[in-house]
């Protein structure tokens, strides 16, 4: 039966592409948001018919997620290989440069997705883009706001803290950190901003995912498409 059409099919049909890509023994990471938790739920209904994988959390979502689906779960820590991590964008850009942590989740998202030997990212249409242009979210030590907000004003870029939905104040992170979302209009050299960013003392981890990304799979009404780096 074909399945119906809308961002929310385009984003199942690139989640379950992906995780048709996990093989028996992997160890998979197990990225954050509503594109990659389809490939954790096709991971969850793939074990139930004998696959044998172990999955490395990113957030507390996707561990809650994997725990729910019957998903295995390790610690980053106690393993020696990652095998592949399928994990979501906010953002992909022509060159496969990604703009990730709109979920404020993206500091974990980035040790787990460059530990692994094959980082393939999901998304649906929406996010493809010639060039990024997104706010670039930055996770920070909350004693160096005043710090890092003068520093990206020095890149000219214009940093607002992110506010929580449904309490007061800002988002904490799962690391206990604040965020910010930082406007740098086009950025016509992501590397470079990538740098500058990670630099600045008090930083904990940007959104910019520069040279990680493997290849992204792009849900369509019609199927998948495939880019590769």
């Amino acid at each position: 039966m074909k399945t119906p059409g809308g961002p929310d099919a385009a984003k199942r049909r690139a989640g379950e592409h992906a995780a048709a890509l996990v093989t028996d023994g992997d160890t998979v990471g197990l990225g954050t948001g509503s594109t990659a938790a389809h490939a954790i739920r096709a991971l969850g209904r793939a074990v139930d018919d004998g696959l044998d994988v172990r999955g490395v959390a990113t957030s507390y979502a996707s561990r809650d997620l994997a725990r729910e689906v019957g998903v295995p779960l390790v610690g980053l820590d106690a393993i020696e290989t990652l095998d592949i991590a399928i994990d979501g964008a906010d953002q992909v850009s022509d060159d496969l440069a990604l703009i990730k942590g709109g979920g404020a989740a993206h500091a974990r998202e980035k040790i787990v997705d460059a530990a692994a030997e094959r980082f393939v990212v999901v998304a649906d249409p929406t996010k493809e883009t010639p060039e990024l242009d997104r706010s670039v979210p930055v996770e920070l030590l909350p004693d160096a706001r005043a710090t890092v907000e003068r520093a990206v004003r020095e890149l000219d870029g214009t940093p607002t803290l992110r506010a929580a939905e449904g309490k007061d104040g800002p988002v904490v992170t799962d690391n206990g950190n604040l965020v910010l979302d930082c406007a740098f209009g086009t950025i016509s050299n992501p590397g470079a901003l990538a740098t500058d960013l990670a630099t600045i003392p008090g930083v904990v981890a940007h959104g910019l995912f520069v040279g990680l990304a493997d290849e992204v799979h792009v849900g369509t009404d019609d199927g998948v498409t495939v880019r590769e780096r």
